[in-house]
């Protein structure tokens, strides 16, 4: 019998002839296989309820500390930062000026890619071959799921990074299923974005392009426009790797610092799986563990096989170096997808559709508890979510400093400088400061190092944090004037600080300045060497 269309396609594309082959999973013309229909109007419902709620939450208890140093970054315009590309400063700034200082907007652009990754994971769902029920379980998974949530309560680069690595996937599935060449140029938009968000995301094209050699489909590794569109992604990130070159690559040593504090602080490896895990959710850990399953077992998922291992990949990786879990959460969509779609050949019947309802409530109940959806007295618990905690205070801490710098004698108190030990203090005080007559502030931590430096003419310092040994190497006085607390008597890292008074700089700024750099939370424990400009 002569070879079909379909075998000499199968063949090009490294068929069942040959090692390692990877079927194509459509029929000869891609335009004739046609995915089932988009259950459109409960997939978008979910979305806008999902939207909703992240708009109505935002306001709530305050500005997250990477959300106070993206809005001070962003005001001091850069083709790069210490710790991250240049997108999110950007974009905060942006918001903030035509919003007058309303975190609504603010949050706006996270609550928007959550609703529209809500939709994106029900469109993979459909490009695997799943049905209504499949779309709107994969749909309800990453809303139920915490990651999602709370990333999507706040404008981080986590936030964006999640969102444009599930449409990446999503692009990836439907041009396996169709070869429509045009999709390429889209996943290079994405990667272009993703570079420009944070540095992280060249660790997921590294492992994807690896899982692409091993187990195919190689042959997207031979399409043109693959690697003109990543070129271009490239393109775009050389202004960012210049300035890292330029000022000593921070981003690598922030690396080892992020890969400490996860061994020391926060569980090491033995804590990396059950977090992705319980980052994916109640419901979302099933269907994560049976996607995942399938798309490295399942004949009919064997097309899909890279994605699976490009999850797997990416844990071992982190769990090698010490990433945080949350790395990974933009491939739970697919993975949600491919158990959901797997799952639909079971029979429907009464007992399963009660059980599947409660499941997705359950999950619900557990995964809204990560918005700020409760009392703010609910965070002087021990047992409080620390993301909340660390929204709270923060008006607070600049009163309490303004307090101290109007105590100062008048001739003292106009070169008088504000320094702080961590960068989100810093951010507040650019923040909340001006309105209470306080100057500029400065801090050494991280990225805010690099935005200025104290001019040679300053005289008395105000600083919050540190102790008093580490700040007598700077200063010949250094006396406690003031304390740092907030009315809602949450204990978070800015209670208890303290607020000191410093006098009498060892030596001139230009040469003093490089010795505050730090990029752990607490100057006291720096591990790296102060980078120079």
């Amino acid at each position: 019998m002569p070879p079909t269309a379909r075998d000499e396609a199968v063949h090009r594309d490294g068929g069942h002839g040959r090692p390692g082959a990877t079927p194509r999973p459509t029929s000869a013309d891609p335009s004739t296989d046609q995915p089932p229909a988009l259950a459109l109007l409960p997939v978008a419902a979910i979305a806008c309820a999902t939207a909703a709620l992240l708009l109505l939450t935002a306001p709530r208890f305050g500005y997250f500390s990477d959300e106070l140093y993206f809005l001070a970054a962003g005001r001091r315009p850069a083709w790069g930062y210490a710790d991250q590309p240049p997108l999110l400063p950007l974009l905060a700034h942006a918001l903030d000026a035509v919003s007058h200082g309303s975190l609504v907007w603010l949050r706006a652009p996270a609550a928007a890619v959550t609703a529209l990754g809500v939709l994106t994971a029900a469109l993979t769902a459909r490009e695997l071959g799943g049905r209504r029920a499949a779309q709107i379980a994969t749909a309800g998974a990453y809303v139920v799921s915490p990651v999602m949530l709370q990333m999507g309560h706040l404008l981080i680069t986590a936030t964006l990074d999640i969102f444009l690595t599930t449409v990446t996937t999503w692009l990836l599935v439907r041009w396996v299923r169709t070869r429509r060449d045009r999709l390429l140029l889209l996943v290079g938009l994405t990667a272009a974005l993703s570079l420009q968000v944070k540095f992280l995301s060249a660790g997921f094209w590294a492992v994807l392009l690896v899982a692409l050699v091993f187990a195919g489909p190689r042959d997207l590794l031979r399409r043109p426009l693959l690697w003109v569109s990543a070129a271009g992604a490239l393109l775009t990130a050389v202004p960012g790797l210049l300035w890292q070159a330029r000022n000593g690559w921070p981003q690598l040593a922030m690396t080892k610092v992020i890969s400490h504090e996860v061994a020391t602080e926060e569980g090491g490896r033995v804590m990396f799986l059950p977090t992705v895990l319980s980052a994916s959710g109640l419901v979302g850990a099933v269907l994560l563990s049976y996607g995942l399953w399938r798309l490295l077992t399942a004949r009919e998922a064997r097309p899909y096989r890279f994605l699976g291992l490009t999850f797997a990949g990416l844990c071992v990786c982190y769990l090698v170096v010490h990433g945080r879990p949350y790395y990974v959460s933009g491939l739970f969509a697919v993975l949600w997808a491919a158990g959901a779609t797997g799952l639909q050949r079971l029979r429907p019947t009464r007992p399963r559709a009660w059980s599947t309802a409660v499941a997705y409530v359950l999950s619900a109940a557990l995964a809204v508890q990560v918005l700020p959806v409760y009392p703010v007295h609910r965070l002087t618990s021990p047992s409080a979510d620390r993301l909340a905690m660390e929204s709270v205070g923060w008006p607070d801490l600049a009163t309490s400093v303004a307090r101290v710098y109007s105590e100062l004698p008048a001739d003292r108190r106009r070169r008088a400088l504000l320094i702080t030990d961590r960068y989100d203090q810093a951010g507040a005080l650019d923040r909340f400061g001006p309105q209470l007559g306080l100057p500029r502030p400065y801090s050494g931590h991280r990225g805010y190092w690099y935005l200025d430096r104290p001019a040679d003419d300053t005289a008395t310092v105000v600083f919050v944090g540190a102790d008093a040994r580490y700040l007598r190497q700077f200063f010949t006085s250094v006396r406690r004037q003031g304390t740092v607390t907030n009315a809602q008597k949450v204990h978070n890292l800015n209670w208890g600080a303290p607020i000191w008074v410093c006098e009498g700089e060892r030596r001139p700024w230009r040469t003093l300045w490089p010795r505050f750099s730090h990029l752990n939370a607490d100057s006291a424990k720096r591990q790296a060497d102060p980078p120079r400009r």
